[in-house]
């Protein structure tokens, strides 16, 4: 307790407190609770600070307003769209079920060939192992934390939040569809880009007409909506 305090201590002279030594010369007993009261009075005159708060709003809808509102003492939520977490899913089922086994019984017989120093299946198993039980372990932590949101149920299809695919004229007069989605399922070469990019952000809540604004590699610049659209998956 003393010591998260002391995390937040204010700026000033420290607090005094006094021990004596007894006649045997060992330190009497100070009570916690005194200390702590001392340091509270000389010292938390206001409020601890609070952590910084996340007030993105990319969702819409009622969840939206409460993402917007609510303070919310974690990190980004790990929004994501049916499809994307039953591909993950799919993923770490195939990972588990497949590839693992087949790579954990091809590092059984490599070991059993002699010098392990020289026997190219047993290295590249054991690293292929590594790799899989690495992915395994991050898709487990995303699908944890994974907020599914349906592009179909969001309610104010006339602006542009998580889920939306967008077309918009870029600044060389070029018609562009983008997708806006989770991190873990964008693929930009599928025109799919994370919710958290550059362009998905300059783009939330804008509606057909409005002209968004961001930083690019040639300074800034601005894109015009042209049409939003929310289809299934």
């Amino acid at each position: 307790a003393v010591a998260t305090l002391l995390t937040f201590w204010p700026p000033g002279p420290p607090a005094r407190i006094k021990c004596s030594s007894n006649s045997s010369g060992a330190m009497e007993r100070v009570s916690l609770i005194r200390i702590m009261t001392a340091i509270l009075s000389q010292h938390c005159t206001s409020p601890l600070p609070l952590p910084t708060t996340h007030k993105d709003n990319p969702v819409g809808g009622r969840e939206g307003e409460r993402a917007g509102t609510e303070e919310i003492m974690t990190a980004p939520k790990n929004y994501i769209t049916p499809t994307g977490i039953a591909a993950m899913r799919a993923e770490l089922d195939q990972l588990r079920r497949v590839e693992r086994p087949e790579v954990v019984a091809t590092v059984s017989w490599a070991a059993g060939n002699g010098d392990r120093s020289e026997n190219g299946d047993y290295i590249y198993g054991k690293k292929r192992l590594r790799q899989i039980d690495g992915r395994i372990r991050r898709l487990l932590k995303r699908l944890e934390i994974a907020e599914v949101v349906d592009p179909l149920a969001q309610p104010d299809k006339e602006k542009i939040f998580f889920g939306a695919t967008v077309t918009y004229e870029d600044q060389h007069g070029k018609d562009r569809t983008i997708r806006i989605v989770g991190t873990d399922e964008a693929r930009i070469e599928d025109n799919e880009v994370s919710w958290v990019s550059p362009i998905a952000r300059a783009l939330m809540r804008k509606s057909v007409g409005d002209v968004a604004s961001l930083r690019a590699p040639d300074g800034e610049v601005e894109v015009e909506v042209l049409e939003i659209a929310y289809e299934a998956g």
